[in-house]
C-alpha cells in the first residue's frame, strides 16, 4: 500500500478503529464499524474546544476536511460509502453537541439519537444519503443526522431535566 493511500485509510477510518469490528466478529462487512467511530468521537470530546463558539468553528473547519477525506477514501476503497470510513461518523456526533454543555445527559443523548438516526436513517436524511454522491454525500447525511440529534438532545433535556 502506498504512503498516500495509507495516510487517506488512516484518516478515514479514525486511525484503523473502523477496522476492529470486522477484526473481533470475524465478519467481513465491517459491521459496528459506524459504533466504533462514533465511540472514537466520543473519546475524542475532552480534546476539542470547550467554548461553544471555538467549537462551531473548529468543527466548520473540520467539515470540508472529512468531506475531502471521505472523497479520497471512496477513491481508494473503491466503492461510496465504505463502512470503514468513519469520519462521517465523527463530524456526524461533533454536529450532535453542537453549542450543547458537555453533561453526561447531553453527551449520552446526543450518541443514543444520533446511532439511531444514523442507523435507521429516516427522511429526510435516506434521502441525502442516496442522492448526493462523493465525499459529499458519505459525510453530510452523517451531519444532517447529528443536527437532528442535536435538536432531539435538547428537546430530551427539556423534557427530562
Amino acid at each position: 500500500m502506498s504512503a498516500k493511500n495509507f495516510t487517506i485509510k488512516f484518516l478515514a477510518s479514525g486511525g484503523f478503529i473502523s477496522y476492529i469490528p470486522a477484526r473481533v466478529t470475524g465478519f467481513k462487512k465491517f459491521t459496528g464499524s459506524g459504533m466504533a467511530g462514533t465511540l472514537l468521537a466520543l473519546a475524542l470530546v475532552p480534546f476539542l474546544p470547550e467554548d461553544k463558539t471555538t467549537f462551531a468553528v473548529f468543527c466548520l473547519v473540520f467539515l470540508p476536511f472529512s468531506i475531502w477525506v471521505a472523497d479520497l477514501a471512496a477513491a481508494v476503497y473503491a466503492t461510496h460509502d465504505d463502512p470503514r470510513i468513519v469520519i462521517d461518523e465523527v463530524i456526524g456526533y461533533w454536529t450532535a453537541l453542537l453549542f450543547l454543555d458537555r453533561t453526561p445527559f447531553n453527551l449520552a443523548a446526543a450518541f443514543i439519537l444520533f446511532r439511531a438516526l444514523d442507523t435507521l436513517k429516516p427522511w429526510p436524511i435516506k434521502k441525502l444519503e442516496t442522492s448526493a454522491r462523493g465525499g459529499f454525500g458519505i459525510i453530510m447525511d452523517d451531519v444532517l443526522a447529528g443536527a437532528e440529534a442535536n435538536l432531539l438532545t435538547r428537546l430530551a433535556a427539556r423534557i427530562f431535566l
